[in-house]
């Protein structure tokens, strides 16, 4: 860290709290890297590569937000003034004053676990990778090929008012592979794989290279392909469903991790679906669904995308239960959030921050985001443990579409693959599975769990949220889990 610039930071800082802003935080971005690669049929269609680093300033006065960014550190005093100048005009127009409580400052740091940096990998032993992992893709009955990898490094301060320094370093690694080929129906069909972790272990280029976690699973995708093309579809009915932590984490990202973000919950967020079913006077009595749901926010484990140690106001980062055996005990919170939504509810629902103000670039402020939302493991065996428990149903697995309800009350999903049931045993391949419900009424429908073995880390590389738009990573750890008496296939 420049002493020079930290130094200049903390005087504009006290500058604007003697002029009688109630706080002021500060994030610098010194490093904001981001590479994608992508083949498309064997060609190297994209080698996008970006940079930024700058700093943004967010000022509180008389309950409203101000907030200036720029990239030129030269104009730092000028930054810090229009912040200013900006929280004073909106506190004209503020109908609910927003506070962020007092706390202590703290300082602290925070490093992706990494043993090879993705940065120090040469683009050409980056591209001969994806190239042999295309090269097994590759059959005369696949239509098209498609094989994709990003990798991103942040290195961020953060300051306060109230004497908070932090310092992180962020690493995530993303890669997907997909085959598509011409059904018996003339109907294009796909299977793909994003790369997944267990939560543990490193995240650096040596994960990417793991072939349990992503470059051994070419030969299968192609073989469910081959299934797929020759599949019959599936019939409209109601039945059991087991998914797959491949549709899992969709299914949880959708209707638990968005209608649990707390800004959407005092309608905050309207956009991109972005209302919530949940009211505040749901915690303590909405069962969210049955008592074989608990769900988690970050879940304690280093190798996610949702793991960074710090939020982007510098609260750390916390473990806990928003759904405890099916009943909604807390959500995904940022400091001035839950000050507001206790007040509104005229009783202390939530005690503190979650953790959850994040921001995808330094000239963005931080809204309430999700970290890592997770479904424990539960004790109802491995996914042959669940099938053998199964009388009809189906496993799907990767979403290929999705319609959610404006407040998330609702949904519905297509999928990539599924696969029939029948008296506890698998049957045949079906194609075009879809599967529909009402979030609460489906959430009480879960019948099974299955456990540790079976539990997965999704990686969520482009959550959209926000005007405008932010685009954040993320991940949901998720097991098998089954849900009876659905909706599933389309009424002919």
């Amino acid at each position: 860290m420049n002493e020079k610039i930290r130094k200049e930071i903390t005087t504009n800082i006290d500058k604007l709290i003697t002029k009688k802003a109630e706080y002021v935080d500060v994030r610098l971005l010194t490093d904001d890297n981001s590479e994608s690669i992508m083949l498309y049929d064997g060609n190297l269609e994209d080698n996008d590569t970006t940079f930024e680093n700058g700093l943004g300033v967010r000022t509180l006065y008389k309950g409203a937000w101000g907030f200036a960014a720029t990239s030129n550190l030269s104009k730092l005093q000028e930054c810090f003034e229009l912040s200013y100048l900006n929280a004073k005009a909106a506190s004209e127009l503020v109908n609910v004053p927003l506070s962020m409580g007092k706390q202590k400052g703290h300082t602290g740091s925070y490093k992706s676990p990494v043993k090879k940096d993705p940065f120090t990998v040469s683009l050409k032993d980056k591209i001969d990778f994806l190239k042999k992992i295309d090269d097994k893709l590759k059959e005369k009955w696949i239509s098209k090929r498609y094989i994709a990898a990003t990798f991103q490094k942040k290195n961020q301060f953060l300051f306060n008012s109230e004497g908070t320094f932090i310092d992180r370093q962020l690493t995530d690694i993303f890669a997907s592979m997909m085959v598509m080929g011409i059904d018996n129906e003339g109907q294009m069909q796909r299977r793909s794989h994003e790369l997944f972790t267990n939560g543990g272990g490193t995240r650096g280029w040596e994960m990417l290279i793991d072939p349990k976690l992503f470059s051994s699973h070419s030969k299968r995708i192609k073989d469910e392909l081959s299934a797929l093309l020759k599949a019959e579809s599936l019939d409209y009915k109601k039945r059991s469903v087991i998914l797959l932590p491949g549709q899992g984490w969709l299914q949880v990202h959708e209707t638990i991790g968005h209608p649990l973000e707390l800004d959407r919950i005092l309608g905050y967020e309207l956009s991109y679906a972005g209302g919530s079913f949940v009211t505040l006077d749901s915690f303590g009595k909405l069962q969210y669904g049955s008592k074989k749901l608990n769900v988690s926010a970050y879940g304690g484990f280093p190798n996610s995308p949702g793991s960074f140690g710090f939020d982007d106001e510098g609260s750390p980062e916390r473990d806990y239960l928003m759904i405890d055996k099916g009943k909604l005990v807390n959500c995904l919170t940022s400091r001035a959030m839950i000050n507001e939504a206790n007040e509104k509810a005229g009783r202390k629902i939530f005690k503190e921050s979650g953790g959850a103000a994040r921001s995808t670039a330094f000239y963005r402020a931080p809204i309430d985001r999700m970290t890592n939302v997770n479904i424990l493991p539960g004790n109802d065996g491995t996914l042959e443990d669940i099938i053998k428990n199964t009388e009809d149903g189906i496993i799907v697995d990767n979403p290929t579409s999705w319609s959610i309800g404006s407040n998330r009350e609702h949904f519905h999903f297509g999928c990539e693959i599924a696969w029939e049931v029948k008296k506890g045993k698998r049957t045949k391949i079906l194609k075009n599975p879809t599967y529909q419900g009402h979030t609460v009424e489906f959430y009480n429908s879960l019948s099974a769990v299955g456990d540790k073995s079976t539990w997965q880390v999704g990686q969520v590389d482009s959550c959209g949220k926000g005007e405008p738009n932010q685009v954040m990573e993320l991940g949901h750890g998720v097991p098998v889990i089954k849900f009876d008496n659905v909706i599933t296939g389309e009424r002919k």
